[in-house]
């Protein structure tokens, strides 16, 4: 969920079986959409509107702050987490 509300650039809140009836569907690029961009990923809503302003169709999605906050929590236990990020 997103950390603070629309006022500290917040983002879009959705439920746990919101979350659960999409991924049933298959719709796994609007649970993308709406897990990091419409939600806490400022970075990544700032990618989007400057390809929409330049007519572009690409989505590019960070890390939510949520997702920030958990890793630090896992660092917390003395566990060090690495993200690989996947070349394509």
């Amino acid at each position: 969920q997103p950390l603070g509300g629309k006022a500290r650039f917040g983002g879009q809140r959705f439920g746990e079986m919101e979350v659960w009836a999409l991924e049933a569907y298959g719709a796994a690029y609007i649970l993308q959409e709406l897990l990091t961009v419409k939600s806490d990923d400022v970075e990544g809503r700032t990618k989007i509107y400057e390809s929409m302003v330049k007519g572009e169709n690409t989505l590019e999605a960070g890390t939510p702050a949520s997702f920030d906050v958990l890793n630090n929590e896992i660092r917390g236990l003395a566990l060090n987490l690495q993200l690989e990020k996947k070349q394509g």
